[in-house]
């Protein structure tokens, strides 16, 4: 890996002083607390790059973005760019994928990964983003590259009423199609020993325009936050039985429906020449995301010395794609070759427990014990949607995992050991089915294949001064391939369930070292990291259809932030975000190939401002450059030229009135296309996309 130009820019960064600015404020970080993490731990005391975004700092993010997902890609720089639509697909976290939770609920659907994990929930009743990097076990299956937790708002514990509102209007080019608008409302109060909260939004979206001023393309295939309407029901209830026990029930409810208004006009992607939109309804069923999470949890504080939580979760979900007369859709059957359009939908619903156990100062002082078991029931499927022919068959995922951790503070507790393990039991249903006509219409025999697997981690946390914090750690992570992939696709007769090694799971390790240092308004991190897979797992696209192979993949990465609050209120600091990753290409063994676009992120430095401006007036810049990169043993087509973005936010707060806000994506109107269109390698004249031009974002919200 080349250090020469990465160290340049960190000294550059260093000497500004600029940062990320999506920290919790510096002063406070010890009393932030990570839920994730299982163990209710201070940032400060976990060995990993852990970040929280909380709800001022999501907030600037929103203001300037059309979806969470966008907003987190530059509060996490080594997120991949969101592609401005409405999938996850290849947005990696560290190069690999991260595991979306909603209140430790999961939303990722690894049987057939249907890449709309970050569309499940309305940013409105978040209440902060945690966001733990890298390879681990913490939370179960799925968090090869980390996990992004999203925690809900509560009632206020002063027990005044919550009573919010909040509108934006968005335009793109102040004409008819280029006005976007949203409304939401909050109420949530705390009683004597129950507490309430109910939010409905509703979010209105028509067409983006690019730098040029030309109406970007919908996606036809993936879907759209263009051109749609959503549709957010959440709810939340407390009850405090005693002075220590709770019982907590979580419901959301989120629709996510295409309009249907628009339709593709193909650009030229070797020519540079995107893709646009033109009135008109396309093929097919406008897409859309249905989603439901419910949850009953209960914690006792006090139960034999220690804390005890237990969670149930349920989660629904329900996602319609774009179509096509793909090779894999045909079926002489039902109509001519080549003549047949189809499109596909995918059903995931799961549901399980958690049980956690945490006592401090166990058998000795200092020693926290955390045990508990985790069970997870997925059943997935895919079918085609427009021909009602099943695609994926039905599979069902059952696993349990009984876990310990264990952290022993030392030396005045400035110094923390911790080390633990998962055993994961996992058996994956899969009933004999027959694939569709495009792949020979193939029999293949069901079997339930299982696997066990010891997932340990370590990790230390040594205070050197009050002001200087080192760590180190090394942790494994697992998922699932994705399975619906490999099914859909067999094509060779006389082959069974148990046979299919492509089956077995993906174990990702995660080696992380890191410094944090903190004295007055000055904040610094640096953190390296090591990844590496013995049976990565890497999508290919034929013809239009996703197909899975399997190979040895290694990603390492270096991520560096320095920020300084002056007493006056100003804030200023750069990020900067390096990665690199291998896989093996030929099967002996050694990588020697890069990973390409969707799989790694760009490397990029992210640069902000902000300050009062006067009397209840603040303001901030912040722009992100994102760097070129050439793969190594890619076509030449799919390398990647940078860009920069500036983005402008101007807040007003007046008790009486409310705040307001004035953001401004893409300040300069820069024109370019995106990171997901550049580097992709089945990107093609529909699919080729420019970014969002300059958008101009006036938003307004109350709380009585």
């Amino acid at each position: 890996m080349n250090w020469r130009k990465p160290a340049a820019y960190i000294v550059t960064a260093c000497n500004t002083l600029a940062a990320s600015g999506v920290f919790a404020d510096v002063n406070k970080v010890e009393e932030v607390i990570v839920s994730a993490s299982r163990t209710n731990k201070p940032i400060t005391a976990i060995p990993n790059t852990v970040k929280v975004i909380d709800r001022e700092a999501l907030e600037s993010q929103l203001a300037t973005s059309t979806s969470l997902l966008d907003g987190l890609s530059f509060a996490v720089p080594s997120l991949t760019p969101a592609h401005q639509k409405m999938t996850s697909n290849g947005v990696t976290l560290r190069g690999r994928t991260p595991l979306y939770m909603a209140d430790g609920i999961p939303q990722s659907t690894p049987l057939r990964n249907g890449e709309r994990s970050g569309f499940t929930i309305d940013p409105a009743f978040i209440d902060r983003v945690e966001v733990i990097y890298g390879a681990n076990a913490i939370q179960g299956v799925g968090a090869t590259g980390g996990v992004i937790n999203y925690v809900t708002v509560d009632a206020p514990e002063s027990g005044d009423l919550l009573q919010k509102v909040a509108t934006r209007l968005t335009s793109d080019n102040f004409e008819g199609d280029g006005f976007h608008y949203k409304l939401s409302g909050l109420l949530g109060k705390k009683f004597d020993n129950t507490d309430v909260v109910f939010g409905v939004a509703h979010d209105v979206q028509d067409l983006y325009y690019d730098g040029n001023g030309d109406p970007i393309a919908v996606d036809p295939i993936q879907g759209d936050t263009m051109d749609s309407r959503t549709w957010n029901i959440f709810t939340k209830a407390g009850l405090d039985l005693d002075e220590y026990q709770r019982i907590e029930v979580t419901g959301n409810y989120f629709d996510l429906d295409g309009d249907g208004d628009y339709r593709v006009v193909d650009g030229d992607a070797l020519a540079g020449i995107p893709a646009t939109s033109e009135s008109g309804k396309g093929e097919g069923d406008p897409t859309y995301n249905e989603a439901l999470n419910l949850s009953v949890a209960y914690s006792h504080a006090n139960l034999f010395g220690g804390e005890l939580t237990l969670q149930g979760f349920y989660y629904d979900f329900y996602a319609l794609y774009g179509g096509g007369t793909f090779p894999a859709f045909q079926d002489p059957a039902i109509a001519p070759a080549g003549t047949l359009f189809d499109q596909s939908a995918l059903s995931s619903e799961k549901y399980g427990t958690k049980l956690t156990f945490v006592r401090d100062n166990t058998f000795w002082d200092g020693l926290q014990v955390a045990s508990g078991v985790d069970y997870l029931r997925d059943k997935t499927y895919q079918e085609l949607a427009q021909t009602d022919r099943l695609w994926v068959p039905e599979m069902i995922y059952k696993g349990w995992a009984p876990f310990v951790q264990l952290e022993q503070r030392l030396v005045d507790d400035r110094l923390r050991l911790s080390f633990g393990g998962r055993f994961e039991n996992v058996e994956l249903e899969v009933p004999d089915f027959t694939t569709v006509a495009g792949a020979n219409n193939t029999f293949v025999e069901g079997g339930e294949p299982s696997f066990e697997e010891l997932l340990g981690n370590a990790g230390i946390v040594f205070d050197v001064t009050e002001d200087l914090t080192v760590f180190a750690s090394y942790a494994e992570g697992f998922t699932m391939p994705d399975a619906g992939l490999i099914l859909r696709g067999v094509n060779i007769p006389g082959q069974t369930i148990d046979e299919l090694v492509d089956l077995q799971p993906v174990v990702a390790d995660n080696l992380e070292t890191g410094i944090n240092y903190r004295r007055g308004g000055l904040d610094l991190a640096a953190s390296y990291f090591w990844s590496d897979s013995d049976l990565g797992s890497r999508i290919l696209v034929v013809d239009g259809v996703g197909q899975i192979t399997r190979q040895k993949t290694e990603i390492e990465g270096l991520e560096v932030s320095a920020a300084y609050h002056f007493d006056s209120g100003v804030s200023t600091g750069i990020a900067y975000s390096q990665l690199e990753g291998r896989f093996d290409s030929d099967g002996d063994g050694s990588v020697d190939k890069d990973l390409d676009g969707r799989n790694i992120a760009p490397d990029r430095i992210n640069l902000y401002v902000e300050a009062p401006l006067a009397a209840n007036w603040h303001g901030r810049l912040q722009y992100a450059r994102l760097l070129d990169r050439d793969f190594d043993g890619g076509l030449p087509q799919h390398d990647f030229d940078g860009y920069g973005l500036l983005d402008a936010v101007i807040s007003y707060r007046n008790e009486q009135l409310g705040d307001f806000t004035l953001g401004i994506e893409n300040l300069l109107d820069e024109e370019y296309i995106t990171y997901y269109s550049q580097t992709l390698t089945y990107v093609n004249d529909s699919t080729y996309f420019a970014g969002r031009g300059r958008a101009v974002s006036l938003g307004w919200q109350k709380t009585f």
